[in-house]
């Protein structure tokens, strides 16, 4: 059998303060966002108008948040979880750049963290993402952790180690794009009149729609990302024979349909937390209901914050969790984020 072939990193070659240079660079432009708005029904006015990002103080319309997080996550999966049971969560998240057409990504992981589990069969890894641009500036960091696998069920455990992570990017800290401008803002061409001062902590908007998830689709958009990991696309990677949907596909799914009720939250610039709740599969129906957590002032002229918790569920059921504190089976995901709207 050839040596040649990788079949990436199990949970005993991993350790703290190991630092994982992603391949392959990534140039991205109009057909990233072309197949980003095919994909998902995303119609954020600065990330569909150059002419409503230029009224908004940017030189032109930059590319997706979302698609600077699967461009740089999609780097991640050979390295850090090609092996992976699940991606278990995410914290400590900042769009720290826009991304514009004709920018070129690339990634690295620092390991920051590892826990063998007690089954002695897998064990969880965290490391903190960083992506950049073809001038080595930083675009995103965020932090994440897998379940993955042991090569070795006999091999040591290696000394456990957690890592303290914020329960929130503090409003303070988050960073806006040089020049973004919301006092000429016009919210009749964005979609929805209601501005920072309309929403309410405690809020629960439901954003009416929803989206049959294809086999088709979700395919495309992983391999658009190029995302390599196996249960995505290998039928035989789980005993049901299903391929799981990719989380960030149902994460883009959510911010889309979030659209209706939130149309003027139009950059997301922090990721706070996130779950993955339950397994999503194709022919399920995706529906997203979001609650205002907080408000923040912003430096930028006419530019506040809002925290959001964004839930995807599937079907029409109710509720987040049992009385145990788990997740009822109809949860996707639950995310929470801060977003850009006009103060």
């Amino acid at each position: 059998m050839s040596t040649k072939t990788n079949p990436g990193r199990f949970f005993e070659d991993y350790s703290v303060g190991q630092v994982i240079r992603h391949a392959v660079p990534r140039t991205v432009g109009q057909g990233e966002r072309a197949l980003y708005h095919a994909l998902y029904p995303a119609r954020g006015a600065i990330y569909s108008s150059d002419a409503f990002a230029q009224a908004c103080g940017l030189a032109a319309s930059p590319l997706d948040d979302l698609v600077a997080f699967h461009t740089v996550f999609g780097k991640t999966v050979p390295d850090v979880s090609l092996n992976a049971v699940a991606n278990l969560g995410y914290a400590e998240g900042r769009w720290l750049a826009p991304v514009w057409p004709g920018d070129t990504l690339s990634s690295d992981s620092e390991v920051i963290g590892l826990k063998q589990n007690s089954n002695g069969k897998t064990g969880v890894v965290w490391v903190r993402t960083t992506g950049r641009n073809q001038r080595g500036e930083d675009v995103l960091s965020y932090v994440r952790w897998v379940m993955v696998r042991k090569r070795d069920a006999d091999a040591p455990a290696p000394e456990t180690v957690v890592p303290t992570l914020a329960g929130a990017v503090d409003a303070a800290d988050l960073v806006l794009p040089a020049g973004l401008d919301f006092t000429g803002y016009d919210f009749e061409l964005a979609g929805e009149p209601h501005r920072l001062s309309d929403y309410q902590p405690g809020e629960v908007i439901h954003h009416v729609d929803g989206v049959t998830v294809e086999e088709a689709e979700h395919m495309l958009a992983t391999r658009l990302w190029q995302n390599t990991a196996k249960v995505h696309f290998d039928a035989t990677q789980r005993e049901d024979g299903k391929r799981l949907i990719y989380g960030g596909h149902v994460i883009s799914l959510a911010r889309a349909l979030s659209f209706n009720g939130l149309a003027n939250a139009q950059m997301i610039v922090g990721l706070n937390a996130g779950a993955h709740a339950n397994p999503c599969f194709a022919g399920d129906t995706v529906r997203a209901w979001s609650e205002v957590i907080e408000t923040a002032e912003t430096p930028a002229p006419g530019v506040g914050a809002i925290r959001l918790r964004l839930v995807a569920t599937k079907g029409d059921g109710e509720g987040l969790r049992d009385d145990a504190g788990k997740y009822l089976p109809h949860v996707l995901l639950d995310l929470d984020y801060w977003a850009l709207m006009p103060a």
